[in-house]
């Protein structure tokens, strides 16, 4: 069984025969850069739940 390495490496071959090289440039651009926002994405929406729930649970020993 192959790794994910070796598939990776395989498609992105496949790719550059298939679409050239210029067309795979711009698509490996635009899947890192989609990549990106998804990363940012996902530490703002972590960073919310953490400040969110600190704020709950802090909130709640007041209470006590």
């Amino acid at each position: 069984m192959a790794g994910f390495g070796t598939e990776v490496l395989l498609f992105t071959a496949l790719g550059y025969v298939i679409l050239g090289p210029k067309r795979m440039q711009t698509l490996l651009g635009q899947i890192a850069r989609v990549k990106a926002e998804f990363d940012r994405t996902r530490r703002e929406i972590k960073s919310q739940i953490t400040t969110d729930g600190a704020g709950e649970i802090s909130s709640g020993d007041s209470e006590r």
